[in-house]
C-alpha cells in the first residue's frame, strides 16, 4: 500500500505545474486525500485536501485561487494543479491520505497532517524569480 506522487520539477514565477499522486495497493475511494509542503529550514504545512466523494475541497490562504485539487477515483489518483507559482511555492510537495475520515470532515481537520496516516515520498518543486 503505497502513494507516490510525482510532476514536481522547476519554473519560473508565474508558471504551471500539476501534482500528480498515484494510490496502489487498495482502494483508497473513500479516503480523504491530501497535499502538503515543506520548504527548506521550515515545517511541513497544509496546501490542499479533497473529501472523500471529491464534492469538498480546501485550500491554504496562500494558495487559494492559484492551486485546484482534484481526483480520478477511477485512477486512483490525485491531482494538484498549480498555477502562477511565485517562489514561496518552492517546497516538497507531498501527497496524504486518511482513510479514517468522516465524510463530513471539514477543512479544520482536513489540514491537519497528523489525521492522515500513508504519506507519499514526495516531489521536489522549484519555482525561480
Amino acid at each position: 500500500v503505497q502513494l507516490q506522487a510525482s510532476g514536481g520539477g522547476s519554473v519560473q514565477a508565474g508558471g504551471s505545474l500539476r501534482l500528480t499522486c498515484v494510490a496502489s495497493g487498495r482502494s483508497f475511494r473513500r479516503d480523504l486525500m491530501g497535499w502538503f509542503r515543506q520548504a527548506p529550514g521550515k515545517e511541513r504545512e497544509f496546501v490542499a485536501a479533497i473529501s472523500r466523494t471529491g464534492g469538498s475541497t480546501y485550500y491554504s490562504d496562500s494558495v487559494k485561487g492559484r492551486f485546484t485539487i482534484s481526483k480520478d477515483n477511477a485512477k486512483y489518483t490525485v491531482y494538484l494543479q498549480m498555477n502562477s507559482l511565485k517562489p514561496d511555492d518552492t517546497a516538497v510537495y507531498y501527497c496524504a491520505a486518511d482513510s479514517n475520515a468522516i465524510l463530513s470532515a471539514g477543512p479544520d481537520y482536513s489540514s491537519r497532517q497528523e489525521n492522515y496516516q500513508l504519506w507519499g515520498q514526495g516531489t521536489l518543486v522549484t519555482v525561480s524569480s
